[in-house]
This record gives C-alpha cells, structure tokens and sequence, in this order.
C-alpha cells in the first residue's frame, strides 16, 4: 500500500477536478440513497469544502419524508484519510482549529439526529476523522482489505474527536489502543470489536450493504425513525431516564397505525400489511 494511505490524515497535494462535485448523491431504488464522498485523488479527506457538502446533504436529507435509508460511501481506493492536514497547517490558529472541529462535531452529531438510518460503505481505509465518520453511522459494512485507525498520535495529534465515537463502540481498552498506538485494525477485527456489522468480499460489497438497507426499507418507517431517536437518547442517559424515555416511545409507537396492524396481523397468524414499507 502506497504511503500516503497510511498517514493519518491526508496531506495531499492531489487536485480534484473543479467541476466535479465533492459528494455524489444517487438514488438506488425508492427510499434509498447513496452519498459517496468524491476527492478520490485526496483520499477524500474532510476538507472544509467537504465536511460542508457533507452537512448540506445531510440537512436535505433530514427534512426529505420520501428518503428511507442512506448509504454513505465513497470513491477511489480510501474511503476516508481523516482531515485535510495541508489544508490544515496554513491556517495555525486556535480560533481556527475550534471552528474547523466544530464544524466536524456538527456533521458527525447530524449522523445520528437525521431521522433515517445510516450505513457506511468501506471499500478502503478510513483514519482519525475517517475512522470517526464510520463510527458515528448507524451501521457499517467494509470490503475484506478495508483497514481502520486512529493514527493522529504518530503525528503528536492525539485523536481527540475520533475518540469520542471510537469509544461509543468499541470497548474501552481496546479504544484506547487504537488511540494510543495509532495502529491499524483490519476488516475482521473491526467486525470483532464491533466497529463494523459486516465484512464483505470487495465485489460483494454494495450488494451485501444494499441488501441490509433492504431490510431496513422492508419495516415500517414510524418504527425505524421512532427507534432511532430513542436508540441514541437511552443510551447515554441514566437506566431510569433510558426506560423511561424507552416507555414513552413504545406507547406513541403503539399508536402507529402501523403497529396496530403488525400486532393484528400477529393475532390473525398472517402477514402485516404494511403501507410505508418498501418490499
């Protein structure tokens, strides 16, 4: 593997065509749509003109009812090398550097509150900010060769922000020697630690991706967004406001005509007969 796809973030003299956009949205079937970062020649680093694009794609998203599920994937050999550290580096000022993470936490917080699942597709490496944006997706899949670190620490840059999802995924110990270390973890060893949900052969990978988001697009779209939002807002309250909140959603979710019919369809030994459904 060339070196630069194993720096920790890119610094990349690489220019992308000028009339190319950053991030290419498709639609694979009705309810699906897939983001695929487009700085293949940076390694799709997060550039500040990327993590925008990104945000911009996300905001539409959110308030887009005929969007089911997201595949965020990406073009070329990486799916993500982190930061833009040439970008970076012109610009060494404090004020500066918290105005460039803010606007990463924002993308990455907007992951888990748009309202439709997300998936991350690897075909290749994704480090520190990389490796975080597969952290913050709801699911992920990655291409057998796919490799993930948190490598900032070779360059005295402990991984700070990376961490905070890493550490939401992975156990703590085995968080930590990613983030102390800097070393890579390979595609089945993020599938153990549970960094991942699949490992595919790299021909199969936007069939075995496509065929989770199918899953998901076959339940009822109430229940998905419902379980979502609650899924997040349990998990890092206290176990009395987690089975609260957890009861409260439950009962709104009864409501649901959807769940109605589903419970129906479980009395009368039959099939539910769902409506915002894609089959």
């Amino acid at each position: 593997m060339n070196a630069p796809l194993e720096s920790p973030a890119a610094d990349l003299s690489a220019q992308e065509p000028a009339d190319q956009p950053l991030v290419l949205r498709s639609s694979v079937r009705p309810g699906l749509v897939r983001l695929s970062l487009n700085r293949p020649a940076s390694f799709n680093a997060l550039s500040e003109a990327m993590l925008s694009a990104l945000q911009s794609q996300f905001d539409q998203i959110a308030n887009d009812r005929s969007v089911r599920v997201v595949i965020l994937a990406a073009a070329g050999r990486a799916f993500c090398a982190g930061h833009d550290l040439k970008e970076m580096r012109s610009q060494p000022s404090e004020d500066y550097y918290k105005k460039l993470f803010g606007q990463c936490t924002d993308l990455m917080l907007s992951l888990q509150r748009l309202p439709q699942p997300v998936i991350a597709e690897v075909q290749g490496i994704a480090t520190a900010a990389g490796c975080q944006l597969v952290s913050m997706c709801d699911l992920a899949v990655a291409a057998d060769h796919a490799r993930f670190a948190v490598s900032g620490v070779n360059l005295g840059l402990f991984c700070s922000t990376p961490g905070v999802g890493l550490s939401r995924n992975l156990l703590r110990k085995q968080a930590m020697e990613m983030l102390l270390t800097g070393d890579f973890i390979s595609a089945p060893e993020a599938l153990a630690r549970g960094l991942i949900n699949r490992v595919a052969p790299a021909a199969e990978l936007t069939s075995v991706t496509e065929a989770l988001a199918a899953k998901i697009l076959s339940k009822p779209e109430a229940a998905i967004r419902l379980g979502k939002r609650l899924f997040y807002g349990q998990i890092e309250a206290s176990i009395e406001d987690a089975y609260l909140k957890a009861g409260q959603t439950m009962a709104c979710n009864m409501m649901d005509a959807e769940a109605l019919e589903g419970v129906l369809a479980f009395i009368e030994k039959r099939e539910p007969q769902w409506t915002t459904a894609h089959r």
